[in-house]
């Protein structure tokens, strides 16, 4: 079985989950090579993984045996990166979010369709057993109709932890544009896409201090707002909320519920693979635990390339695509376009409900 080739442009701090399952996981993509500006954070990756070559963005872009580059430098990287991919011939998958602006999303876009490649984002943890078992409980009917929605992400930033925080509280960052890519995702997955969103936004702490190690007590000039709150109507009919903020020391919400005409629906975190899922019908007395339908309930990232690779060899849709992300982006735009407008904004963009993922389908496991 011939193998898709894959060049990682990016070896920061979230590359670490993608190597490893692209490496020991999954078994119809290969790993040919890696390229960071910072040469001692690709050469760790190549200490760690003999079989992939250290290399540049240019030389990754003319490597033949490349067939999809993976994406992972800080947003305002996205789209330059993935231009130059697309413009190369090869298929480009970006961390999230897609890119920074919707200008630069049509673009990548438009791009891509010239040059006959696809175009993919993360996040990929829709394609995960939590969120497919919810899946297949609405497909079939247990909670009736969908009706509405409700999505929490809610804390107080990543300074305390995160080695770079830095570029969260900088454009393309903020909760909202990091976060919200999880929530939004799965309810689009879930749902369908949006036609009309509204909102508010504010910056609640203009100045951030870092806390965790390596650049405690550095200040942070926050320039994104930091609590954000959307209303999301679907093209279904159904209705949602979507609150995301680093500004809330503390809270007891769900991450998601879907509501319907027969039942409500607990959906597990999106930022996770797998989760619990709860329902409770109409003449339950509790909620009651839902067994995981799928697999791929551990940290998955990279199964979107591994759908990407399947996708490109059989010719068929691929589940994390360029529109699906780039509807995101189109939705967290909106909802600051409502809260900078005081109005509702009505979404130029669509896409098709990614497919459910079949039981059977392993992306050859190793």
């Amino acid at each position: 079985m011939k193998k898709t080739g894959i060049g990682i442009i990016g070896c920061g701090n979230i590359s670490a989950i993608y190597f490893k399952n692209l490496c020991t996981v999954f078994d119809n993509v290969e790993v040919i090579a890696c390229a960071d500006l910072i040469v001692e954070r690709a050469q760790a990756k190549v200490d760690e993984y003999p079989n992939v070559q250290m290399s540049t963005l240019k030389e990754i872009l003319s490597n033949p045996a490349i067939d999809i580059i993976l994406n992972i430098t800080t947003p305002p990287g996205h789209f330059p990166v993935a231009l130059q991919a697309v413009q190369a011939g090869k298929s480009v998958y970006s961390e999230k979010p897609l890119v920074l602006t919707r200008d630069e999303g049509q673009q990548l876009l438009k791009a891509a369709a010239e040059n006959d490649v696809l175009v993919g984002g993360a996040p990929d943890t829709f394609m995960g057993g939590g969120i497919q078992t919810c899946r297949k409980v609405i497909d079939a009917g247990r909670i009736g109709e969908p009706i509405g929605a409700q999505a929490f992400m809610l804390c107080h930033g990543h300074e305390s932890w995160h080695p770079d925080p830095e570029f969260y509280y900088k454009i393309g960052g903020g909760p909202m544009f990091d976060m919200g890519p999880y929530y939004l995702t799965a309810l689009v997955s879930l749902l369908g896409p949006v036609k009309r969103v509204t909102g508010s936004a504010r910056i609640s702490f203009p100045e951030r201090t870092i806390t965790s190690k390596i650049k405690y007590g550095q200040k942070v000039d926050v320039e994104v707002a930091t609590h954000i709150t959307g209303i999301l109507d679907f093209a279904s009919g159904a209705i949602g909320t979507i609150t995301t903020s680093f500004d809330v020391w503390a809270a007891e919400v769900p991450r998601i519920e879907i509501f319907g005409t027969e039942g409500s629906l607990s959906v597990p975190d999106p930022n996770t693979f797998g989760g619990a899922p709860k329902i409770k019908r109409m003449d339950d007395e509790t909620w009651q635990d839902i067994p995981l339908t799928h697999e791929f309930a551990e940290n998955s990232r990279g199964i979107a390339l591994a759908d990407m690779a399947a996708a490109i060899a059989t010719g068929r849709a691929h589940r994390a695509s360029g529109e699906l992300a780039y509807h995101i982006l189109d939705i967290m735009h909106a909802i600051q376009d409502a809260s900078d407008t005081g109005r509702h904004v009505e979404l130029e963009s669509s896409c098709e409900r990614p497919a459910p993922l079949s039981i059977s389908e392993k992306f050859n496991q190793r």
